[in-house]
């Protein structure tokens, strides 16, 4: 687990291996990991990553999100 309960964008995409862009992105879809919004700044905490992650676990390349 990470030292702090709460990441920034650029430390989240790259546990991910994405970029902020589209991280950006996903939060405008509202399909990406839960975030907290401070002032302008956006953090992350890493126990809604984690959640996040295990949610969009899959078994087969035609499951759908949320479905394992």
């Amino acid at each position: 687990m990470a030292d702090s309960a709460l990441a920034t964008a650029d430390e989240i995409a790259g546990y991910l291996r994405t970029t902020t862009k589209k991280l950006a992105q996903d939060r405008y879809r509202g399909i990406g990991p839960r975030f907290v919004k401070h002032g302008r700044r956006v953090l992350y905490r890493w126990t809604d990553v984690y959640a996040w992650t295990e949610a969009n676990l899959m078994q087969r390349t035609d499951d759908t999100p949320g479905a394992a």
